[in-house]
């Protein structure tokens, strides 16, 4: 590796902030009036981080940084406006060198759009040298910017739904290389067989921020490589757990959370985890977990799990009617007890060697939390055991035959109290305090009003990338598109379509519909609760001295 320093020539202007804007209670969107500005500023955020300050996403023109508190993101702002951006900046940066089979889809379209021929494409590819500027979109998608701009060409009309793994493609004035197989509108002028993101590597992207790419024109066949599974070689015997529940019936969509992995979102990774975070906090207390232990995440009920060891188990969320059955394929079991039990939800309780327990469909709420004494165990992904949906990182939706490592109870640790799970109300709207912003001068004052007066109904298409909602379309107040940006969990997108979209747990971290308002933190357990027919009203937040204290987001 070795340090790159941001240069600027003198008769550059002096670089200033054009604005800081909130976005939400818990980030900032800084813009900026260059590229150069945001790699300056991306570097030296980087090289010396600030309390309470979790992610840095940089585009274009901005940079969104994520903090722990409202606090943390106020002084941080503070900070920003104090530095220096024509102060150049030392990173670390790398020469990546990357073998390419020029024969793209889009190859002669992109040689008619410039003017130029095949041949020529290609030689001002591979002639000159490109700098990662920021990350996004998927783990290990590298926006990289060249020296010239003889290749910018405009996106697609229409978008391929599926682009494979290993595409070298343009897209404006950016080129990059599509790490796994994704829907995409970028032109497509050749492949590698580079692995671009690989979680068993000390670095999984093989092109950070920063980094120089030299790409190389070779004849030889490219075999386009999707990206690896997680392995769990890297996470010690200790750690994994020994076999303690198997899944009978997984239902619509179980899988295993914690509370995510926030701190990678400038690689493409979002933070991911329990949609509501404090249900699993309460599970994990009450079996005497640390709060932040992997647990069982499921939707709707219907998950049949059978006890291979003595288990103490809790259920929290929605309300869901457990039942606990001898089991029929143990001596043991029956043996030990041959009563059905109906243990309460919110409450810890036992799950013999054999027994079954079964989770119900929900009366009210839509998503439950098993916490289970010790935890889940099993490979730890950038931290975290949590299924990101988005990025394909962490274990797969549990099914069927599923056996699920637990690991061993803590010393000294000891089963909670029951506690109280709160839902939102089924039978009003639910009120969600937002923050206007960052993007609400794309809307009219009025149409603020209107997104702030009306009550969206939330569609059977939600998941956890985002509830949509559906209602009176919201209409822009400017024309064209804007330029992809950071996001975070509780931004309120706004498709020219008009219909909201609420960013939860695996969302995109970055998005090009501009954001009329996020969702303030301490009201986005209540957004995972909703099924499909429910409405949602949103209002403007007080200050953020006046909300309600909440546990503060971490990198543990």
């Amino acid at each position: 590796m070795a340090a790159m320093q941001l240069q600027r020539t003198s008769t550059a202007p002096h670089a200033e902030l054009t604005g800081i804007r909130p976005a939400g209670d818990r980030a900032i969107l800084v813009e900026l009036p260059s590229l150069e500005a945001v790699l300056s500023l991306q570097a030296q955020l980087t090289a010396h981080p600030q309390p309470g300050q979790i992610d840095v996403i940089a585009a274009a023109t901005t940079i969104l940084i994520t903090a722990d508190s409202p606090q943390s993101a106020q002084a941080l702002a503070a900070h920003v406006r104090s530095l220096d951006l024509d102060a150049p900046a030392d990173t670390e940066s790398a020469l990546v060198t990357i073998d390419v089979v020029y024969d793209g889809e889009d190859l002669d379209e992109v040689a008619s759009l410039t003017g130029l021929g095949r041949e020529a494409v290609v030689a001002a590819h591979t002639g000159q040298l490109w700098t990662a500027a920021f990350a996004g979109f998927a783990p290990g998608f590298a926006y990289l910017t060249g020296e010239n701009p003889s290749l910018e060409v405009p996106r697609r009309r229409s978008p391929r739904t599926a682009v494979p793994a290993g595409a070298v493609a343009l897209g404006g004035a950016y080129s990059a290389v599509y790490p796994r197989q994704s829907p995409g509108g970028w032109q497509l002028i050749g492949r590698t067989d580079a692995v671009m993101w690989d979680l068993d590597r000390e670095n999984p992207a093989l092109i950070r921020p920063g980094d120089t790419v030299r790409f190389q024109a070779v004849r030889a066949h490219a075999v386009v490589t999707e990206v690896p599974e997680a392995s769990a070689s890297r996470t010690p015997a200790e750690q994994q757990g020994s076999p303690g529940l198997a899944v009978r019936k997984p239902g619509l969509q179980a899988t295993v959370q914690d509370l995510g992995r926030p701190g990678f979102a400038s690689l493409g990774v979002s933070s991911a985890g329990a949609m509501d975070r404090g249900a699993l906090r309460r599970a994990n207390r009450m079996v005497g977990n640390a709060e932040g232990a992997a647990g069982i995440e499921l939707l709707f009920g219907g998950l049949e799990l059978e006890a291979l060891t003595d288990q103490v188990l809790a259920v929290t969320g929605a309300a869901v009617p457990l039942e606990v059955t001898p089991g029929t394929d143990s001596a043991q079991a029956s043996q030990r007890t041959t009563a059905v039990r109906h243990p309460a939800c919110d409450a810890p309780f036992a799950l013999l060697a054999g027994e079954r327990l079964t989770v119900g469909n929900p009366s009210a709420g839509l998503r439950s939390y098993i916490g289970v004494r010790g935890g889940i165990g099993g490979a730890v992904a950038l931290g975290s055991r949590s299924t990101d949906s988005m990025s394909g990182i962490g274990p797969k939706p549990l099914e069927a035959g599923t056996i699920l490592p637990v690991q061993a109870a803590k010393p000294g640790s000891i089963v909670g109290h029951p506690e109280i799970s709160p839902l939102p109300d089924q039978d009003g709207a639910t009120v969600l305090r937002v923050v206007p912003g960052p993007r609400q001068d794309w809307f009219s004052p009025e149409t603020l009003q209107d997104f702030l007066a009306r009550e969206w109904t939330v569609t059977p298409q939600s998941n956890r990338i985002g509830l949509r909602l559906n209602g009176q379309p919201l209409t822009r107040s400017r024309d064209g598109e804007l330029a992809s940006e950071g996001t975070v969990r509780g931004a309120v997108q706004v498709p020219p379509e008009g219909q909201p979209v609420l960013f939860l747990s695996d969302h995109p971290v970055t998005g090009g519909y501009p954001v009329i308002a996020v969702v303030v933190h301490a009201d986005l357990d209540k957004g995972a609760q909703l099924p499909p027919g429910t409405t949602v009203r949103f209002t403007a937040a007080a200050s953020p001295a006046e909300l309600p204290e909440t546990p503060k987001e971490s990198h543990a």
